[in-house]
This record gives structure tokens, sequence and C-alpha cells, in this order.
């Protein structure tokens, strides 16, 4: 099991990252929450992973803080929340709003991110809500949602970013729609990406 990273950043194209690691690249998928709080490529990263492997594929999953990355390995254990649904919430909704809906049973504002359905939602507040209380319990602070740090900015923003929104679960005409309500001029694709979610999560 790799367990954690730490080397320079090469690419940061959401959700995916290349890690140099001592010559090795190590090709890594991350929640927004984790991208929000990123160094400038070029720069050296620390994550903490999570690697599966299934019998087509070896993911391998990377998180800002031990926190998030304990949030992500209890979503996969909820009936029905794969590694790529899990990555969706994260990215889809902040922690405080995540255990507010768990902890007030809103299974309407949890089925509001891509992939996740009514029997889905109410799945995570069951098997979530004793989890989250043993943390609050433990004192933990569930994910990081560190803010945006300096980012560089792509030459085409727009683009990556529906292509990201795409590949954290919504549908192309949906992930245009998100975009197009936003006003995208001098942000980077990890910006756009935060507001459109932030938007969505309304």
């Amino acid at each position: 099991m790799i367990g954690r990273l730490s080397g320079q950043l090469l690419v940061r194209h959401p959700p995916q990252l290349l890690i140099d690691v001592n010559g090795i690249g190590y090709e890594v998928e991350a929640p927004m929450s984790t991208f929000y709080s990123l160094p400038e490529v070029g720069a050296k990263v620390t994550l903490h992973t999570h690697l599966v492997v299934r019998e087509d594929a070896q993911t391998l999953f990377g998180f800002a803080t031990e926190n998030e990355r304990a949030m992500f390995r209890a979503l996969i254990k909820v009936n029905g929340v794969g590694a790529r649904l899990a990555l969706t919430i994260l990215s889809g909704i902040s922690a405080d709003d995540f255990i507010r809906c768990i902890m007030d049973s809103d299974a309407a504002a949890l089925t509001r991110l891509p992939g996740v359905g009514k029997k889905t939602a109410e799945r995570l507040i069951v098997e979530m809500k004793d989890v989250l209380k043993k943390w609050q319990a433990e004192g933990g602070e569930g994910v990081s949602t560190s803010p945006v740090s300096a980012l560089v900015k792509p030459n085409d923003a727009v683009a990556d970013a529906v292509s990201a929104l795409i590949a954290l679960g919504y549908k192309p005409p949906e992930a245009s729609r998100m975009v197009r309500g936003i006003q995208t001029k001098d942000l980077s694709s990890e910006e756009i990406i935060r507001l459109a979610l932030q938007t969505a999560a309304k």
C-alpha cells in the first residue's frame, strides 16, 4: 500500500496530478478540496494517499490532509459509494456542509451532488452519522478546505474547468451550464471549478 507521496508537482489538471518522486512519475487523482491547497507546478508537494486496486485498474488517490483521506476511506465503506463518487462528494461539498447534511439528515442537499440519488443520500446519512459523531468526540475536524493559493493560469481555463467537472461526474451540458454562469475572466481553471461547485451546492 502506498500511503504517502512526497516529490515535485509536475502536472495539475483537475482531478489528476503527476508527481515526480525520485525520477518516478506517480499519477494521482485528488478531490478539489486538495487542489485548492496545492503549490504551483514545479514545487514540492506531499500528499496522503490511498491505493484502490481492481481487476482492471490500480488508481492512486491523493489528499492534502490525513483527515481528508480518513473521510474518503469512510465514504467508500458506505454501500453504493465507490472511490469515484467519494471523490465527487469531497469535491462538491465542504466538510462543514457535509457534516451538517449528515447530522441534520438533509438528504435533499446531498442529492444535489452528481451521482447521489435519494437512496444513496439516505445510506450516507445512516452510515456516516455514527462515524462523524465518533470523529467529533475525538476532536477530528473532517476534511481540510484550505483557501485557494496562488494558481497557475492555464491557456484555456474554461475548457479545463468543464473537462474537470465532467470527470467529477457532471453531464457535459450541465458542466457547461455551471461554468457559463461564472465571470471567468482572469480566473484559473481551479478557481472556476470552485465557484461552479459552490453555486451547484446552493
